[in-house]
C-alpha cells in the first residue's frame, strides 16, 4: 500500500516595514529568496499597523527608527490587537534600550541591521515557529538592562525624545520618588547640578512641577 505524501507547510507570510524604500526593497529580497512570502510592504509604523491588522501575517519585520509613528509604538499596538503576528524588530543602533523597549512591548525578536541579510530569513522562520530571536551581539546588555530596569516602566526610553540620557536618569530617579540630595548622591553631582537638570528637563518637557514631569514622563512611554 502506498502512503499519500505528507502536504507541504504553508509558507511564512510576512509584512516589511521600513521607510527607507531601498532598505525595504533589500529586506524583501532577501526574504523571497529564502522562500518567505512578503505580502505587503510599509513605510510608516502606522501602515504596519493597519496592514497586520488587516492581513494577519505571521510575522511583522519592524524598522524601529521611522517617522512619527516609530515600531515600537506599532509592534505595542499590534501586540495588543493581534497578539497571533509576531514582530521581529530592526534597527541600525547598537542601543540595548531600543531592543529593551521593543521586546517589553510584545516584540519577539531584536536584530540589528548590520548583524547582515543571512541572519534575517532564519530569524523569520524561528519567529514564526513561536521561538524568541535575539542578536548573539547584544544578548548579555539586553539581559542586564532587563534586570535592572525597575518595575512600572522606570527605565524605559522613547525612541526619540528632547531630553538626553542624562535627563532621563534624572527623570527616572524623580518617577521613583528620589529628592535632589539622593540623586546628587547617585550620580555623584552637587545639588546644584541636579537642580539645573530638573529645570532644564521641565523646560523642555513644558510643564512647571516636578510631578507634572513625572506624569509627562508616564505618557511619553507609552507614546
Amino acid at each position: 500500500m502506498t502512503s499519500s505524501p505528507l502536504p507541504k507547510p504553508d509558507p511564512v507570510r510576512v509584512i516589511v516595514a521600513d521607510d527607507d524604500p531601498i532598505v525595504r526593497g533589500v529586506l524583501c529580497g532577501a526574504l523571497r529568496g529564502a522562500g518567505i512570502v512578503v505580502i505587503a510592504e510599509a513605510s510608516s509604523g502606522r501602515d504596519a499597523v493597519e496592514l497586520a491588522l488587516h492581513y494577519r501575517p505571521d510575522v511583522v519585520v519592524m524598522d524601529v527608527v521611522m517617522p512619527g509613528y516609530d515600531g515600537v509604538a506599532a509592534t505595542r499596538e499590534i501586540h495588543a490587537k493581534a497578539p497571533e503576528v509576531r514582530v521581529l524588530v530592526l534597527t541600525m543602533s547598537a542601543d540595548d534600550h531600543l531592543g529593551v523597549l521593543a521586546l517589553r512591548v510584545g516584540g519577539s525578536g531584536f536584530l540589528r541591521k548590520d548583524d547582515g541579510l543571512d541572519e534575517l530569513p532564519d530569524a523569520v522562520l524561528r519567529i514564526a515557529a513561536g521561538e524568541a530571536v535575539v542578536a548573539p551581539m547584544v544578548v548579555d546588555r539586553l539581559i542586564d538592562s532587563i534586570r535592572r530596569t525597575p518595575e512600572g516602566g522606570v527605565g524605559l526610553r522613547p525612541v526619540s525624545s528632547v531630553l538626553t540620557a542624562r535627563e532621563w536618569e534624572v527623570l527616572d530617579r524623580l518617577c521613583l520618588g528620589h529628592d535632589v540630595d539622593t540623586i546628587a548622591t547617585e550620580f555623584v553631582l552637587s545639588p546644584e547640578t541636579v537642580r539645573s537638570h530638573i529645570k532644564r528637563i521641565m523646560r523642555k518637557l513644558g510643564v512647571h512641577t516636578r510631578a507634572d514631569a513625572v506624569k509627562a514622563a508616564d505618557e511619553l512611554r507609552r507614546t
